[in-house]
């Protein structure tokens, strides 16, 4: 990307439209009175002389509905931002507009700026003071933005500077007018943050996608441990869990295809690893043998070998995706086996038992299979590797 973005963001009249031109040097984007406001949807303006491209958006209006379609129009460009060929639309710097005018600065404000750019949880803000016209009453101006960002925790890192500005000159009377200032000082402060926006911008789409990865491979972990309880609950002998070895194999294949993850021979030695420690027969031995020892659960055969089933798919699972992560964020590599393998076992470990007695405590013995599976998936998800377990990989391989 040649240029960084600036998101330029407040409510409808605040004077972005006004902003955005004296910043460019030429008419770009449509001004005008009144209380509705005139930006019908986001644009980019740019100009060769200006060392940044400006998105300029729609005004928060205060009725919910229209605020609702302005938070939701950001969310979509930095959704879409996100996707392959649409880099260059990335947010680097925002700019938050506060009229100057106004003697108070609503939550409600700061919230639609914290909903419309969520997605941007480390992008450098600056707030714009517009319509500056009174200078004894700047000093005001700027303790309430940083008391109103004092109470935004995420906001109040991301805050770096709160420049006044007179975009255009305001007439007074005849003898009287307020010049334009604050334009430079705020071209200078945002090529000063550009570097840190640029560097921000990508960690932050980095952890969308990877968000939405995780959201994914979630999706094949449910469905795997539905399979799973279904296997589980056939009246057969379990005497091992080898009989989830076909849909393990499929799990973590499916999970490594989000992750991106290829097939080469490394590859496939790093997934049969995962799918080795899974399919331990001792795994399933110990836990039925505990389930039945405990006081209290009187569960069928097929209940309690439909919940040890679907708990080994559903660790394998979260251990699978808590591994996955580390290869995509370049942690660790396809090569590390032994760290794998280690990371395996700790995920069917003894707290995995002690998530399998909680899904014993919750289920029923006409429980139905999509029921059950979601209690399991539910007791494993976010919990798939804990710090200890990792130091405790770490430190056993060294």
């Amino acid at each position: 990307m040649e240029k960084g973005n600036v998101l330029v963001i407040g409510n409808s009249g605040v004077g972005k439209s006004t902003l955005i031109n004296a910043v460019l040097g030429e008419e770009k984007a449509e001004t005008g009175w009144g209380t509705k406001g005139t930006t019908g949807e986001l644009t980019i303006h740019g100009n060769e002389d200006t060392p940044f491209r400006i998105i300029d958006t729609v005004g928060f209006e205060p009725s919910f509905l229209k605020a609702r379609q302005a938070i939701n129009a950001v969310q979509k460009w930095s959704q879409n931002s996100a996707k392959e060929g649409q880099e260059d639309n990335q947010i680097n710097v925002i700019w938050f507009c506060v009229e100057g005018t106004s003697s108070k600065l609503f939550p409600k404000t700061v919230n639609d700026l914290s909903a419309a750019t969520s997605m941007w949880k480390s992008v450098p803000v600056i707030v714009v003071i517009t319509k500056s016209y009174s200078v004894p009453e700047r000093e005001k101006n700027i303790e309430m933005v940083n008391n109103a960002f004092a109470k935004q925790k995420r906001y109040l890192k991301n805050l770096r500077k709160v420049i006044p500005v007179v975009a255009s000159t305001y007439v007074l009377n005849d003898d009287a007018y307020a010049a334009p200032e604050g334009i430079t000082e705020l071209i200078d402060a945002t090529n000063e943050l550009m570097p840190e926006g640029l560097k921000a911008g990508e960690i932050d789409i980095s952890a969308f996608k990877l968000g939405r990865k995780r959201a994914l491979a979630h999706g094949v972990t449910a469905a795997s441990t539905v399979a799973a309880v279904v296997v589980g609950a056939v009246p057969i002998p379990f005497a091992d869990a080898a009989i989830l070895a076909p849909i393990e194999m499929l799990e973590v294949n499916s999970l490594a295809k989000i992750y991106g993850i290829g097939k080469n021979e490394k590859s496939k030695q790093f997934l049969n690893s995962i799918v080795e420690v899974g399919t331990a027969g001792m795994v399933a031995k110990a836990a039925i043998s505990s389930l039945k020892a405990i006081p209290g659960i009187n569960l069928g055969a097929s209940v309690l070998n439909a919940i040890i089933a679907g708990s080994i798919v559903a660790a394998l699972g979260e251990g699978a995706i808590y591994a996955f992560e580390q290869i995509s964020l370049g942690n660790k590599s396809v090569e590390d086996i032994d760290w794998i393998k280690k990371i395996m076992e700790l995920q069917l470990s003894s707290k995995f038992m002690d998530s399998v007695k909680v899904i014993a405590e919750k289920a029923t013995d006409n429980i139905d299979k999509n029921s059950l599976a979601q209690i399991i998936t539910s007791a494993f998800k976010g919990s798939s590797i804990s710090t200890s377990n990792k130091n405790d990989a770490e430190a056993s391989i060294c």
